[in-house]
């Protein structure tokens, strides 16, 4: 039996036409990691671990300080140090025009005033309890996910493309409705942005796409499901000092290419498969067309993203061999002008719904473990994943039909905040979470991946591979399959 990817794979190989089949089963998810068993909320909203709390800071139903309604569709969200020991958490809001029913954001100074999506900022004291909450931004649109600056700023990306939308901001929650915050980052493109996180080291911005148009793919191969190109870019700014507004000074956009491999369907990879990167300059007025024409690496649609420990980590919410998603690391090697390699690896592949399920908003616990917020069809949890590989539960919504959005924790590492996007919760939840610690950032970072279906490669197989032009786990397969390579 031919699966999508082996039938693609037929497509990329060159010089042969075999169907490669997994090695083993689909592993299921490992019982014994995270924290044990769900208990079941007689609150109908968040099944937790025993010993854990949730409490609704903010309902859609409740009212802003300055008495306007809270607006809807809550996604991403960043917790930033606040005075006095409080967490300012700058959330998102998806709005579009068609959200005749939800509450808009409605600022003092917008971007474009005909459009309903913004940004909104809550300060919440040591005792998780909401102190006030305000607009920090508005007059975007679609404004899905993001992500915080090593400076104590947001990025808020609209998840969209059409006339004079699909932008990057910065939202400053010190100084809201600021001119700052209206302004677009132009350098880092016109596209439908998904996420963004920032290198501290070098100032480096990477960015995810979720792009919703059809890939360009081989005659033959256009099988159902695999219509869906995205990209991965970085941001070089041309000023590099941390602080508000430094990203505008421009820079230069760039997408991600496999070394050798132009136009590489990141589908074929197996987990731990390993790739080299090289980085080609794109136009920021038509990213994506340009990414496709120079052969940037395709995945189906990016989600989620953050830095940690020296990695960069992605998902992809569709990908893989079962189209339940991918988990992504990215390993820079430093400033571009040093003339290192960048290195990605495929860490996890979902075998079933059961280990994952469409994974959309990534963040990496103070502790090391990578979290996956699900916005799945048959219910959305919190997914954790270790650095062995295995995956565990730490959270199931309850209201099935929505998602949850915008994980984070505050600086202490104590409280891990979430979203329900529809109707609309910001949830803040303790109980025995680890200390944080920067040295599990790191060894999550550099942790081989302990999956169960990644191939064992020897090292004349690696030596194989080279020569032939192939990947190892391609070498693998053949191997498996009485291949004699000369």
């Amino acid at each position: 039996m031919q699966t999508r990817r082996t039938l693609l794979r037929r497509g990329a190989i060159t010089g042969g036409a075999l169907a490669l089949s997994p090695a083993t089963a689909p592993a299921k998810p490992d019982r014994t990691a995270g924290y044990g068993p769900l208990v079941d909320d007689s609150g109908g909203l968040l099944d937790l671990p025993r010993g854990f709390r949730y409490r609704v800071v903010q309902s859609v139903e409740d009212r802003l300080s300055n008495g306007a309604p809270v607006p809807g569709d809550f996604d991403g969200m960043v917790a930033i140090d606040g005075p006095h020991n409080s967490t300012i958490l700058v959330r998102n809001h998806e709005l579009t025009p068609r959200d005749t029913t939800k509450a808009p954001v409605v600022g003092k100074n917008p971007y474009d005033p005909a459009v309903p999506g913004g940004t909104t900022a809550l300060v919440v004291g040591p005792n998780r309890k909401l102190d006030r909450s305000y607009v920090a931004s508005s007059g975007t649109l679609n404004n899905c996910a993001g992500g915080g600056t090593p400076w104590g700023t947001w990025i808020t990306c609209e998840e969209t493309r059409t006339t004079g939308h699909g932008y990057a901001f910065e939202v400053d929650p010190a100084d809201p409705e600021n001119d700052l915050s209206k302004t677009p980052i132009r350098a880092m493109g016109f596209f439908s942005h998904e996420a963004i996180d920032i290198d501290p080291r070098t100032g480096i911005a990477y960015l995810t796409e979720d792009d919703f148009r059809g890939s360009q793919v081989a005659p033959g191969l256009e099988v159902p499901g695999t219509t869906r190109t995205s990209f991965l870019y970085r941001y070089l700014p041309s000023n590099r000092a941390q602080r508000p507004g430094a990203l505008q000074d421009g820079g230069r956009l760039q997408a991600m290419a496999i070394q050798a491999r132009p136009q590489y369907n990141m589908d074929l990879g197996r987990t731990g498969e390993t790739f080299q990167v090289v980085w080609v300059d794109v136009n920021p007025q038509e990213p994506h067309a340009d990414a496709l024409a120079k052969g940037g690496a395709r995945f189906q649609r990016l989600e989620g993203c953050h830095f940690a420990g020296g990695a960069y980590w992605f998902d992809d919410t569709s990908g893989g061999e079962q189209r339940v998603g991918q988990v992504f690391r990215l390993m820079p090697s430093g400033d571009p002008a040093g003339g290192g390699v960048d290195t990605l690896e495929l860490f996890l592949e979902g075998d079933s719904k059961e280990q994952m399920d469409a994974p959309d908003n990534l963040y990496v616990t103070p502790w090391g473990d990578v979290w996956l917020a699900e916005d799945g069809g048959d219910g959305n949890r919190i997914i954790g994943i270790t650095p062995q590989g295995e995956t565990y539960v730490f959270a199931n919504n309850r209201l099935n039909d929505s998602e949850f959005t915008g994980p984070c924790f505050s600086h202490n590492g104590r409280t891990f905040f979430v979203n329900i996007q529809d109707p609309g919760h910001t949830f803040a939840i303790w109980g025995p979470f680890p200390r944080r610690n920067a040295g599990g950032q790191r060894a999550m970072a550099t942790a081989p991946p302990g999956h169960r279906r990644k191939p064992k490669v020897s090292g004349a197989l690696r030596e194989h591979a080279a020569k032939h032009g192939i990947s190892p786990y391609e070498a693998a397969a053949y191997d498996r399959l009485g291949v004699q390579f000369g």
